[in-house]
């Protein structure tokens, strides 16, 4: 059981951001231990256990000490630890970061601070965990949150296509949608984007061009 005011911390480290619509810019990135899910094609399960036990305000001085306005709070699966995750939220916005959570979306978004960008990674059919995704997460996105999915076929893509249109989501907030690494590719996606005239931001992860998906970067 967490302690008040701590969180499980597998790493805190400065990288450029390689998705979203912060793409390129310099972040300091907490990446939060354990999460619900287990996607196939996941590429952080090392963040599923272990992990160090930090109060926030020792969080909060590592952040600052990397240097860079923007926060990312990802996982794992951030909202796996909740309030106090959304303790650290609220501080950091409170303090002048531009800060940003990714979550899984199984997990409800009620209740985080409308200061910070809320990217939330629905899950499509080839993750394994589409029975997951907690619908009703979408009415609570803002204008300036994000919505992801992950495609991994055209079978997803499809599935992908319905749900933006089922749920207006382009109405809501901005669209992501990426190639799953290894799975299908890029190009193909972004060719089935601009045959249906889809409202989205086709994505790759840059970080995986730099570092080849390294821990820490």
């Amino acid at each position: 059981m967490l302690k008040k005011n701590s969180l499980r911390i597998t790493e805190i480290f400065s990288s450029i951001q390689g998705e979203t619509s912060k793409v390129g810019l310099p972040t300091v990135f907490i990446r939060l231990t354990g999460c619900p899910l287990r996607c196939h094609y996941c590429d952080t399960s090392y963040a599923f256990n272990g992990g160090e036990l930090m109060q926030l305000v020792a969080v909060i001085q590592k952040v600052k000490e990397l240097g860079f306005k923007d926060v990312c709070i990802t996982g794992g699966e951030p909202l796996a630890q909740n309030d106090n995750t959304k303790h650290l939220l609220k501080e950091l916005a409170d303090l002048g970061f531009e800060v940003s959570l990714e979550t899984g979306g199984s997990i409800s978004v009620a209740g985080i601070d409308e200061r910070v960008k809320i990217i939330m990674d629905i899950k499509s059919p080839d993750s394994g965990e589409v029975a997951n995704n907690l619908w009703k997460n979408i009415e609570l996105l803002k204008a300036s949150d994000e919505l992801k999915i992950v495609i991994c076929s055209r079978e997803d893509y499809l599935w992908s296509r319905d749900i933006i249109d089922q749920y207006h989501i382009n109405e809501k907030c901005q669209i992501l949608l990426s190639p799953c690494s290894g799975t299908l590719e890029p190009r193909q996606l972004a060719e089935w984007i601009l045959e249906d005239h889809i409202p989205a931001r086709f994505q790759m992860q840059i970080h995986k061009i730099l570092w080849n998906n390294q821990p820490g970067k």
